[in-house]
Formats: C-alpha cells, structure tokens, sequence
C-alpha cells in the first residue's frame, strides 16, 4: 500500500507548480541539398539540370524531452522499488535512495521502518501512469512535476507475525484503490533524477 502524505511532514505539492511553465517541445528541421547534374547529351548545347530535395529530419531529443523522459524513470523507478522494500519491509533498502531523496524518502523509509516496528509486510504494487506537468527551466530543465492516477488495490499490507492469530491477515482498512499524487522530481550534482516530494490523496481522488 502506498506510504500516505503527511501533512504536517511538508507543504503540499500542488503549490510548486503554481506559475511554473510547461516546457516540452519537439523540434523538426527541414533541410534541403542539391542533387547532382547531369550534363547535356554530346554535340548539343549543355543543358544542366538539378533537383533539389527536401528532407524532414527530427532534432536531435530536447534538453526538456530527456529531462521528462528520466524524471518519469525515477518516479516509477521510486514506486518498483519502494513496493519490493515493502514486501519485507526493508526501511534500509539502498534502492530507496537511488530513486527518492529530501522529503520523499524520509515519508518511504519511516513508513517501512513503522510496518516493520508493527510486524506488517506488504504483498504486490502498485500501477502508475505518471505525466509531466512542467519542466522548468525550459531550456535545461532541473525540476519535473508530476500528476498521476496511481492505484494501489493490487498492494496490501499483511500481519506478518508467525504465532499470532492473525498471522497473514490483511490489515484492517488496507483496501486500496486509485489516488490521485503529485510529485517534484530534481536532477541531483550526481547527475540522476530523484523523487524529492509527493503527495498522495485519499481513494477515488482521481
């Protein structure tokens, strides 16, 4: 199940993106090159003639489009990552941090630190299907915004503590189901992208 946003932990996401511009363009750059002549049949006057052709070539990948591109690799990469921790419970995972850093791996890893304190494992993931809202500065972003649908019925929390009567057990109001989140992904001085913060709402806020 995923670790909810708490309040009182951050501001809430939504107002970063508050004047931010959306900054994804795609380029084409259309070139033209002369084709060879041929040169007039021998014993007449020389007539030359050329064709000009014109081709439409992509632009090499946007700073803004690879920016997008590998913010929404780390934020699923967060999601895969933190949902194998979840199935042992394992706050300390290493993986955690090659996707989450600031805020967002403090919400993961204490979330994953109080299952493990209350004998609760996970089982599944969730599904995600993040799109950017922004990428700013536009011309070499270093900040990506995020909204997603995630659902989260497949991922459920389980007693885990052999002996115990509800050994196995799904945790009472476990049920999932789709949330809206928000999330700000940042290139780090380490040149990767990471989740910095996110907010998950309530089932059926999306």
């Amino acid at each position: 199940m995923a670790p909810r946003h708490r309040p009182g932990n951050r501001r809430p996401l939504g107002r970063l993106a508050n004047g931010v511009l959306l900054a994804v363009v795609v380029a084409v750059l259309v070139s033209c090159s002369d084709g060879g002549s041929t040169p007039g049949a021998a014993g007449t006057s020389s007539a030359v003639s050329s064709t000009a052709r014109a081709s439409v070539t992509p632009s090499p990948t946007s700073a803004a489009e690879v920016a997008s591109s590998e913010a929404v690799a780390a934020y699923l990469g967060m999601w895969r990552a933190t949902a194998v921790a979840s199935h042992t419970s394992d706050w300390q995972s290493p993986e955690l941090s090659r996707y989450a850093s600031g805020a967002a791996l403090q919400v993961i890893t204490g979330t994953l630190y109080a299952d493990r304190f209350n004998k609760v494992v996970s089982r599944g993931q969730s599904v995600n299907q993040p799109t950017v809202t922004s990428a700013d500065p536009p011309a070499a972003p270093t900040t990506v915004l995020l909204a997603d649908c995630g659902d989260d019925s497949g991922w459920q929390k389980y007693h885990a503590d052999p002996g115990q009567p509800d050994d196995g057990q799904l945790v009472a109001g476990s049920s999932g189901g789709r949330r809206q989140i928000t999330a700000e992904v940042r290139l780090h001085q380490d040149g990767a992208w990471r989740v910095t913060r996110f907010a998950v709402g309530s089932v059926g806020s999306c």
